[in-house]
């Protein structure tokens, strides 16, 4: 029989629907599969945001250093407080992770960060939040008060490591290094960003740019399996290097910070530069402050050495004669009356008012006669005078590399105006202008600019981005004339008349000339008074081959009865200088005396030729490494460099190192025999080598750690005195 078939419209319904659903999934994965979209959203960057996640690494402010490469300012490390105060923190009731003693955790944390117990309760009392940080107060946490902190067991508080601007020298030429803070940024970041000096004109080039890295996470952070790690290294801000030296600049602000607490003056400011190249060692001013902790700060962020006027006084004078000199109206044996000098209705004084009779030019201008100007001007005119004035780059700016500079006034309206600028009154010049004139008296006549910023560097590429050179502003004056100028300001300092007697140094011959400025008030009137006066020094050393060119001025000095204004000006001049003449390993009063020597080249051949040769130039030879036998691979000084005779010359070799007797070395002969041998040497102090940690004749390798302490002239001089005192005491009979 046959079976009837039947139609199964239940069947065929449910196929229809099942099969389109199938085919719209089909056709919807097809579709994903081929656009990567879905709702007109990528996928991929969807699962992306997910489960990709991003660390941040910080990049480093970059450095400020020194003219060696000593560091200035740098990032150091510091901690971030943060409080957790949500009880979810905490899994195990035994061991909380959230703060739950307020009082507690507020009394400590008052010991050592700057918000009162009051503040950090309130803080640490919020609610409805996870954590809490502490702004400007909880950051920059010292590693030494971070664990302070943690020595209490405070549950809930938390350290991030961070980044701390960091100032080694403390009080260091501060107006011109400035300071960098943390600021909190639109984005909720904190970023250090320079508010004054170096640090905020070069903002740009010295912050960095932050790296990441990126991996793919789960929902809990952990890294997936085969997946893989994006890393952007982060860029360091790039490296300054200054023409500062770091010991020529110790050396200047021990000796204000000496003057300061003894004459409590007004304000000071100084200045170091080398004439041959117009770079500055060392600038410095007082009132100044430490850049770490603006402790002292007040509010004049003025540079006083590029963007503050003065009249210069008598060191004026120096300019006067040059001039005079070159046009060759200057006649130092020709005889004036001194005493007074009468314009018109005017009358211009000497200072001791009634002058010292007939007298000639040379012991006018030694004795610092401001009516042997006035005379002088007749010569040599007003015109002429003024010309000078311009060549050498007064009343208008050095062109320093650095902004906001003066350029000064140079007053000529009437007769009486170009009379008093003769000797340095109401006419207005900048000190950084004083040292750029006087580098062409001290430098055959070519007049040097000014810099401070010797280059940039990207540390990562080691690329230079600017390079400072030496550049000439011109030649105000002969050579022959320079010559005769610096015999004539060495006389103000030996000769029994002489004005700058008190500036003469032990071992040094020195040139220059003292000056004494009148100070207007607000009202344009100048004040009177025995201390109301800028006292001022403009000088070089050693003066037949000048070095150093100097600059300091003390503004309102308190004097006893007894004192006079040069007394605080010479104790910052002389020590300075003649410390720094024996820093730079300057022979006393023999720089031309003696002749030089040019090194030859000694690279490349064998330890007992090369000794042979060095010895034969008479040099003092260090060789590092071994010393019978070898090859040459480093010399220091460079071949072709001259030097004197008995100079210390540096040979490396391979081989065991042999410890010299390091007593009496400079710093910088101590810095390039480590960068030399690749010891591990700790530098102590600034000046000369006093003491050792590991005796002469040692041999030693790279691990050995060697410790060398410096004391300058002055130090070791003050220790000499106190032991002599200590010796004469016990002495002494007993009651």
């Amino acid at each position: 029989m046959k079976k009837k078939f039947r139609f199964q419209w239940g069947a065929f319904l449910m196929f229809l629907f099942y099969g389109g659903l199938f085919f719209l999934l089909l056709s919807r994965m097809i579709f994903i599969q081929v656009t990567g979209e879905a709702d007109g959203q990528a996928l991929a960057a969807k699962a992306a945001a997910k489960y990709e996640r991003e660390q941040i690494i910080n990049a480093s402010r970059g450095e400020i250093v020194d003219k060696n490469g000593e560091v200035i300012a740098e990032d150091t490390l510091s901690y971030r407080l943060v409080a957790v105060l949500s009880p979810k923190a905490t899994e195990n009731a035994k061991k909380p992770k959230h703060v739950n003693d307020v009082e507690k955790t507020a009394s400590v944390l008052a010991e050592y960060i700057p918000l009162s117990k009051e503040k950090l309760v309130e803080r640490l009392s919020k609610e409805g939040v996870y954590q809490v940080e502490f702004g400007s107060a909880g950051r920059d946490i010292s590693h030494e008060n971070m664990t302070k902190i943690k020595e209490q067991k405070l549950p809930g508080l938390v350290f991030v490591r961070d980044l701390k601007r960091f100032y080694p020298g403390g009080t260091f030429s501060s107006h011109l290094i400035g300071f960098a803070v943390k600021e909190e940024q639109p984005d909720g970041t904190f970023q250090t960003v320079g508010k004054m000096g170096l640090e905020s004109i070069y903002n740009k080039q010295l912050t960095g740019k932050n790296g990441k890295v990126q991996y793919d996470g789960d929902l809990w952070g952990y890294l997936l399996p085969n997946s893989e790690e994006m890393v952007t290294p982060a860029q360091d801000g790039y490296q300054i290097h200054l023409t500062l030296d770091k010991t020529v600049q110790n050396f200047l602000e021990d000796a204000m910070s000496r003057v300061e607490e003894e004459y409590s003056p007004e304000s000071m400011v100084a200045m170091v530069a080398d004439p041959k190249t117009g770079k500055i060692l060392a600038m410095s001013q007082r009132p100044s402050f430490d850049p770490e902790t603006r402790d002292g700060l007040t509010d004049n962020w003025l540079n006083e050495t590029i963007e503050n006027t003065i009249e210069p006084g008598s060191t004026m004078k120096t300019f006067t004669v040059a001039a005079a000199m070159e046009e060759k109206k200057w006649d130092p044996n020709a005889w004036y009356q001194s005493g007074k000098y009468t314009l018109l209705d005017t009358t211009i004084r000497d200072h001791n008012l009634k002058g010292w009779g007939n007298i000639t030019y040379l012991e006018g201008f030694q004795r610092s006669s401001n009516v042997a100007m006035a005379y002088l001007l007749e010569r040599l005119g007003d015109t002429a005078f003024l010309e000078y004035l311009d060549k050498f780059g007064f009343g208008k700016k050095t062109g320093i590399d650095l902004p906001n500079e003066a350029s000064g006034k140079i007053i000529n309206k009437w007769p009486l105006d170009r009379l008093v600028s003769t000797f340095g009154q109401g006419s207005t010049v900048t000190p950084m202008q004083l040292i750029q004139a006087e580098t062409a008296i001290a430098n055959d006549g070519t007049m040097m600019k000014p810099y401070v910023i010797e280059k940039i560097v990207n540390p990562l590429t080691k690329e230079v981005m600017h390079d400072s050179k030496p550049e000439e502003t011109g030649k105000p004056i002969s050579a022959d004339t320079a010559k005769k100028m610096r015999e004539l300001l060495a006389s103000t300092v030996t000769s029994e008349h002489g004005s700058g007697k008190r500036f003469e140094l032990t071992d040094y011959t020195v040139a220059g000339k003292t000056g004494t400025a009148q100070i207007p008030n607000k009202e344009g009137k100048y004040l009177s008074g025995y201390e109301n006066y800028l006292y001022s020094f403009l000088g070089m050393a050693p003066v037949e081959d000048p070095q150093l060119v100097v600059y300091v001025a003390v503004s309102k000095p308190k004097l006893e009865a007894t004192e006079v204004g040069s007394m605080p000006v010479s104790e910052i001049f002389k020590s300075v200088t003649e410390n720094s003449l024996k820093y730079m390993n300057i022979k006393p009063e023999q720089v031309k005396s003696i002749p030089t020597v040019t090194l030859p080249e000694v690279k490349e051949k064998d330890v007992a030729v090369a000794e042979n040769q060095m010895l034969d130039q008479k040099m003092k030879l260090i060789i590092i490494g071994n010393t019978d036998k070898g090859i040459i691979t480093e010399q220091f000084p460079a071949a072709g460099t001259k030097i004197l005779p008995g100079s210390l010359v540096m040979l490396k070799t391979e081989g065991p190192i042999t410890i010299p007797d390091f007593t009496n070395w400079s710093k910088r002969h101590v810095l390039v025999y480590q960068m030399l041998s690749g010891l591990n040497i700790e530098v102590v102090g600034n000046g000369y080598a006093v003491s050792q940690s590991v005796s002469k004749g040692t041999v030693t390798n790279e691990q050995t750690p060697i410790v060398i302490k410096l004391e300058t002239p002055e130090e070791t001089n003050i220790k000499a005195k106190k032991e002599t005192e200590k010796k004469g005491e016990e002495k002494l009979p007993q009651d």
